[in-house]
């Protein structure tokens, strides 16, 4: 018998999903697990409260200004004896619609011109920078507010106000990513073996390209909830629609007599946004290959 010692083999290691990884990333973020927390409880009470809290937020419940928890009404009423928790849940659902969807606005336009920017490159990308440069200085609340005032308050107008004055963040972190992936091996072995440019762009580059995008999407959800806001404060808003925004602009000149009809609402955006910067900032950590190495 021979007497050199057996080593035993290492147990190879399976390879672990990118998304478990990511997970697991994500959950050593522990503000940002607390906030997903918080953020999932605002959305179920925007889809199921005023489903459960059936009460018309239009409807003039009982006397103006009623305090909080005075005669039944857990957050009090506004200065028309509105009942202020049935418009919070009723707002909640806008709100978060509203920023939602003009994220999707933003990030439709950013990624197409910092797509075609990265992609192309030369003329293509000198004019689509130029116009992003362009949007990119313009006072972006003030632009918002024109359009607004020029087409209407109406909920798909603010909707497209917001996205229209927001995307130039998303077209340069698209731009500098495609930049960045065009070079590699499997993009070049991609079109040496024939790949259109389109399929080649949408189909190879943008899978690769999208963390970064993803976590400024969920960061410009919270912006376009504070620019609804902003345009509420100010009456360019859709008033026969509740939003916390528009909550806070019907009750504003009413803000010293009785300021829980504007802080009620004020702190339900502060809250949402605030979640919604956590979560950002934890998808960072997870979707970052390199702060996903330490």
């Amino acid at each position: 018998m021979s007497d050199t010692p057996v080593i035993p083999e290492e147990p190879i290691q399976k390879a672990r999903h990118p998304f478990v990884e990511a997970w697991e990333m994500f959950r050593r973020n522990h503000a940002a697990v607390v906030a997903l927390a918080v953020l999932v409880l605002i959305i179920l009470g925007a889809i199921f409260g005023p489903i459960l809290y059936a009460t018309d937020p239009f409807e003039m419940v009982w006397a103006p200004f009623s305090p909080p928890g005075v005669d039944g009404y857990l957050l009090g009423t506004d200065y028309l004896g509105r009942d202020m928790m049935a418009m919070v849940l009723n707002g909640a659902r806008v709100s978060l619609l509203i920023g939602l969807a003009a994220a999707v606005v933003s990030v439709v336009i950013g990624v197409t011109v910092g797509a075609l920017a990265g992609f192309y490159r030369g003329l293509v990308e000198e004019v689509l920078m130029r116009i992003t440069e362009f949007f990119q200085v313009l006072p972006t609340l003030l632009f918002s507010m024109v359009i607004v005032a020029l087409f209407g308050a109406s909920l798909p107008m603010i909707t497209f106000a917001i996205g229209v004055v927001s995307w130039t963040a998303v077209a340069r972190i698209t731009r500098s990513e495609f930049l960045r992936i065009r070079e590699l091996e499997y993009v070049t072995a991609s079109r040496a073996s024939g790949v259109k440019n389109l399929r080649l762009m949408f189909k190879v580059i943008l899978p690769n390209a999208l963390p970064p995008i993803i976590v400024q999407s969920a960061l410009m959800v919270g912006s376009a909830i504070l620019f609804e806001a902003g345009l509420s404060f100010l009456g360019l808003t859709d008033p026969n629609i509740v939003s916390w925004g528009q909550i806070i602009g019907s009750n504003r000149q009413y803000i010293l007599d009785a300021s829980f009809t504007v802080t009620i609402p004020g702190l339900a955006i502060f809250v949402t946004v605030l979640a919604i910067s956590l979560v950002g900032d934890g998808l960072n950590d997870a979707l970052n290959p390199k702060l996903r190495q330490r």
